[in-house]
């Protein structure tokens, strides 16, 4: 796959509301099962937070993706 078609795709899935309200909702779903548990469930207070680390980098990821492709473009651009 190319640079620029994975920054359009990455593009196409942060533009997508549907995409982006599944997050949201993963999110919020994992912040009430977390705030939820019990004083001493602490492994489940443990799994809530790496699972909102991996939605966390899951967005970065994109991000990244979309602003290589615009800093390579801007690159080229200035023929650098």
């Amino acid at each position: 796959m190319t640079d620029q078609l994975r920054e359009e795709k990455a593009n196409r899935l942060l533009s997508d509301p549907l995409f982006n309200e599944a997050l949201d909702t993963l999110e919020s779903d994992i912040k009430d099962t977390w705030f939820n548990t019990g004083v001493l469930d602490n492994e489940a207070r443990e799994q809530c937070w790496l699972s909102l680390r991996l939605l966390q980098r899951i967005r970065l990821h994109l991000t990244s993706i979309i602003e290589t492709g615009e800093m390579a473009k801007k690159l080229q651009e200035y023929h650098i």
